[in-house]
């Protein structure tokens, strides 16, 4: 992929700033730098950065409805009746259901969940589900990470006798479904004061109110976290505000005492005695979550997340592992059949968007296509596939492009959709696609920004390799955990050169594994770049070039800092 750089020149007044915020920190330049982007200018909104507390949470009460839904739901519990955990079958509706069906079963047990099945009852709240909740005499369903669009099933369910209390996170139309209480960050009318909770954020906030008001110490929530953790780092929810305090404290958890379900996943991932960050849940943790979901029913899932067997767990974390290697072969081919497409389409005429449908894909796999394919060509891609005569399938964005807007101009061609800014799920009849794609298109094409459809390198600070020590590695890794809003830190390098000792490596010869020295210091620096050995004729030219990196530890070498290397261009090359 051909990367444009994108660096701002400090200040001299923004260079004198953060030296003196660094100073107050006891830290080098480098950090006030770092601080100053994320929007932290003083000492002690970096101390809180730096060490997020729990103490620190919103009062739960702030969010719209949530007197009424735990009244609602001490009102079930006092008449002992029958509730229903109900929740979406990706990794933020699973860790969702299986966090507050953990808890509140601590203390009741009338008590079940319930996941749909995605090729039998789709996304949401479906009618299957809702009559199997009526048999089962359930009188009150909490329903997670969806529901904000579920105006007629919601409606059906008061038929039936059945309350819904509402934990989405998903944008709201104007017309809210008549559930008994709706808690959603987005709604119009919300004061709670962070807007960018994942479902099972919302759920964590549902539990910690019902906590409060029954005098529950919120110790017992903190055994939750980990499930935060997780579906913050999968739903790819911006890492600040009330996230990065939950995610902070999560990931802790999840390397301290995770659940049995989660500790048997980290087993079969094979990530067992190492540090466990945002991108091992990404990588690793989350498709294997997901993985039921999209290949069989996530119903397993929360089976293992609520698990207390450790043995029984790692024989249900085996199968779902089954599950992702058979995602992983799906998924490969069908990315590339989308590929092969979209790269014809792309020789005829630049598309402003991509839009694929293929009534023979798997349901389960589009969005991860979507995903790929947005990574390829670095524009808006929408992956359709058809059951029952009704395509359906996942829409993913580029950063910084509102795709949820662009989906909801083309509404009166749409059966149903829903999501956030850069993920949206979507449903519409097969013979409405070609128009679909007509105006989707071209609604992208007036809306997008050019500096949107690039693949954009966002270098945060440009340093000579003599800043580059350990004590700046030590400082760095109190930034994370990273995420949307919280990025890694890129660094900028230039005029390096070769130290004659580079070489290429991997099983293909794909890789360069570079010892690099700078034309300011002495200094040389260990390095990696993944797939980039095409630059290895210019690299061993002697000739200099800039390079742009984030500085890791050497995992073969303890202690040893690392460039991770994600682009390199010639020095004379305008960036």
């Amino acid at each position: 992929m051909h990367f444009k750089w994108n660096y701002e020149t400090p200040t001299p007044e923004r260079q004198q700033a953060a030296k003196e915020l660094a100073d107050k920190m006891g830290m080098s330049p480098v950090m006030g730098h770092l601080l100053l982007q994320r929007g932290i200018r003083t000492e002690s909104a970096a101390k809180r950065f730096f060490r997020p507390m729990l103490n620190e949470l919103i009062d739960p009460f702030l969010m719209n409805d949530m007197d009424v839904a735990v009244d609602r739901l001490n009102d079930a519990m006092g008449r002992k009746e029958r509730i229903m955990v109900y929740g979406d079958y990706d990794v933020d509706g699973c860790t969702a259901v299986a966090l507050v069906y953990k808890f509140l079963q601590q203390f009741y047990s009338n008590i079940e969940y319930y996941i749909p099945d995605r090729y039998e009852e789709g996304y949401g709240i479906s009618k299957k589900g809702l009559d199997y909740a009526a048999e089962q005499g359930v009188k009150l369903i909490i329903v997670l990470d969806c529901g904000i669009k579920a105006i007629d099933e919601i409606a059906y369910a008061k038929s039936l006798g059945i309350d819904f209390i509402i934990c989405d996170h998903h944008v709201p139309d104007d017309d809210l479904p008549c559930a008994v209480a709706i808690l959603n960050p987005k709604r119009v009318d919300s004061t709670y004061p962070f807007k960018h909770l994942c479902g099972c954020g919302v759920g964590f906030k549902f539990m910690q109110a019902f906590a409060k008001n029954n005098g529950i110490p919120f110790s017992q929530l903190i055994p939750l976290l980990d499930f935060c953790a997780v579906s913050i780092a999968a739903d790819i929810v911006p890492v600040m505000g009330e996230n990065r305090i939950l995610a902070f404290h999560g990931l802790k958890q999840l390397n301290q005492n995770p659940s049995v379900g989660l500790k048997a996943i980290i087993e079969i991932c094979g990530l067992t005695g190492r540090e466990l960050t945002m991108s091992d849940i990404v990588f690793k943790i989350g498709p294997r979550i997901n993985a039921s979901g999209r290949v069989q029913n996530g119903t397993e899932t929360v089976d293992l997340l609520v698990e207390k067997d450790i043995k029984r767990a790692l024989a249900e974390a085996t199968h779902i592992n089954k599950y992702n290697e058979q995602r992983k072969d799906i998924d490969k081919q069908m990315t590339e059949e989308a590929n092969q497409i979209a790269e014809r389409l792309e020789s005829q005429e630049h598309q402003p968007a991509i839009v694929l449908y293929d009534e023979g894909w798997k349901k389960g796999v589009v969005g991860i296509v979507a995903s790929r394919l947005t990574e390829i060509y670095y524009r808006p891609t929408v992956v359709l596939s058809c059951t029952d005569g009704i395509a359906s399938g996942s829409a993913r964005s580029v950063a910084g492009y509102d795709i949820y807007d662009a989906i909801k101009s083309c509404r009166d061609l749409l059966e149903n959709f829903g999501g956030h800014t850069y993920a949206v799920g979507l449903s519409l009849k097969v013979e409405n696609i070609p128009e679909f794609r007509r105006r989707f298109q071209k609604y992208v094409s007036e809306h997008i920004l050019p500096e949107q459809t690039e693949a954009m390198l966002e270098i945060e600070v440009e340093v000579d390799f003599k800043d580059i020590t350990k004590k700046l590695h030590n400082d760095l890794k109190k930034f994370a955990p990273y995420g949307p809003m919280n990025p890694k830190p890129l660094f900028c390098t230039r005029n390096v050169y070769d130290y004659g000792t580079s070489k290429v490596v991997g099983k293909q010869q794909e890789h360069i594994k570079l010892e690099l020295v700078d034309s300011r210091s002495s200094n040389v620096m260990n390095g990696i770049a993944l797939g980039q050995s095409a630059a290895a004729r210019y690299i061993k030219s002697k000739r200099s070039f800039d390079i742009v990196y984030t500085i890791e530890e050497n995992i073969y070498k303890r202690g040893e800092v690392q460039l991770q290397i994600e682009d390199i261009k010639p020095s004379e090359i305008e960036n």
